[in-house]
């Protein structure tokens, strides 16, 4: 008798949602700030399984003010920390990590950057959540230069939305004020998948970094007008033709990873609306 093994395996402190049950992964229970749980998971479990290939590392307290500051810094760079040594420790090459907007200096209004696009060179964390991210991608770095055969994915998130949040977004239309605090940005949660496993499929070696937006606004007017409007002073400097492209450039990602998003909320709202 044989055992099938699944090909993914999910690890968190908290149980999957009802809504997730489907998703083909086995839940295993861990604490990632614990290094030993770690490399015990990168290792086996009970003998269930054993030969990870690649890590997608997401976990963290997700957002600035969801503890007091000190607890989301410690948390998220021990949790990095652990998996990244980890995963050298058991000889594993293949890391994507969820890295955040919040890099950039967010929110952007009404402390605003010198111009837009943002691209990935700009690095004005502002909280202890945006340090916590900056300094998993300085890890990366480091561990790559001590293994030139590693890759390592950051993949600056932009504000993750799934389908049936796409409702909310017309009642945005007449205040732009409300999302200029990370340039009227957003990622659809499904082209966030496609971007991590891009960052894996590539292969490419050593540390990058990559802005994952989607490729238009939350609002239908034209990204130049509301830059405008809630940016006068800052130079904004179109990279596509696309009159409602984002503020936050997703260039490199196209170009290098190929990452194309498939998703708009206005055409997510048509078919709730259907």
């Amino acid at each position: 008798m044989t055992t099938e093994i699944p090909a993914n395996i999910l690890v968190d402190i908290v149980p999957p949602a009802a809504s997730e049950t489907k998703v083909g992964a086995k839940y295993i229970y861990a604490d990632l700030k614990d290094y030993g749980t770690v490399l015990a998971l990168l290792s086996e479990v009970d003998d269930s399984y054993r030969g990870i290939d690649a890590v997608i590392h997401i976990a963290a307290i997700p957002a600035p003010s969801k503890a007091a500051n000190h607890v989301i810094f410690h948390t998220n760079i021990s949790q990095t920390y652990n998996v990244l040594e980890a995963a050298r420790a058991m000889r594993i090459r293949n890391i994507a990590i969820a890295s955040s907007e919040t890099v950039f200096g967010i929110p952007l209004h009404p402390h605003p950057p010198s111009s837009f696009p943002l691209r990935e060179d700009i690095e004005r964390p502002e909280s202890s959540y945006s340090l916590s991210k900056l300094m998993g991608e300085k890890m990366s770095e480091q561990f790559c230069r001590w293994d030139p055969e590693v890759k390592i994915v950051n993949i600056r998130l932009s504000n993750v939305m799934s389908p049936e949040d796409y409702a909310n977004f017309e009642s945005w239309q007449d205040d732009p004020w409300s999302r200029a605090w990370n340039g009227f940005c957003y990622i659809d949660a499904r082209d966030c998948a496609q971007a991590f496993r891009l960052a894996l499929e590539k292969p490419l070696k050593g540390a990058h970094v990559f802005n994952i937006a989607n490729a238009d606004t939350c609002f239908t007017k034209p990204t130049a007008e509301l830059a405008k409007l809630v940016f006068p002073d800052v130079k904004y400097t179109p990279e596509t033709d696309d009159p409602r492209e984002g503020l936050i450039s997703i260039k490199k990602a196209r170009e290098v990873l190929g990452y194309d998003p498939k998703y708009s909320w206005q055409e997510e709202v048509k078919g709730l609306k259907r």
